[in-house]
């Protein structure tokens, strides 16, 4: 499989394909961090990072926003002491999308320096 971290998001439209079962559970392996989970009807992909501070959170969250702004792609992300949690959707969808696993990628990539 190609290297999620690696790609670009592509532009999406309100009436992209969300990624199928198969497709997700192949994505799925490449970030095996990560965790699929539905909220308000939505599957979102979510991961909690850990920190030793505050700080530290909060600087991983500024540099998730900044590949977030650079891809035009945005997660939500909670910053509290010593953790974060980010997830990943395709708000025009509803769901879960490509695009969701490349961030996911990248946003791990982020956290390993």
């Amino acid at each position: 499989m190609s290297n999620l971290k690696e790609q670009a998001c592509e532009a999406c439209r309100a009436d992209a394909p969300k990624v199928s079962g198969a497709e997700r559970s192949a994505l799925l392996k490449e970030v095996p961090d990560w965790e699929v989970v539905e909220l308000d009807g939505e599957l979102q992909l979510r991961r909690v990072f850990t920190f030793a501070n505050f700080a530290e959170a909060l600087a991983f969250a500024n540099r998730v926003g900044d590949l977030a702004e650079a891809e035009g792609h945005h997660p939500a992300l909670l910053v509290e002491w010593g953790k974060v949690t980010a997830r990943w959707w395709t708000h025009k969808i509803g769901g879960l999308h490509r695009n969701d696993f490349i961030m996911a990628a990248r946003t791990d990539a982020l956290a390993a320096g």
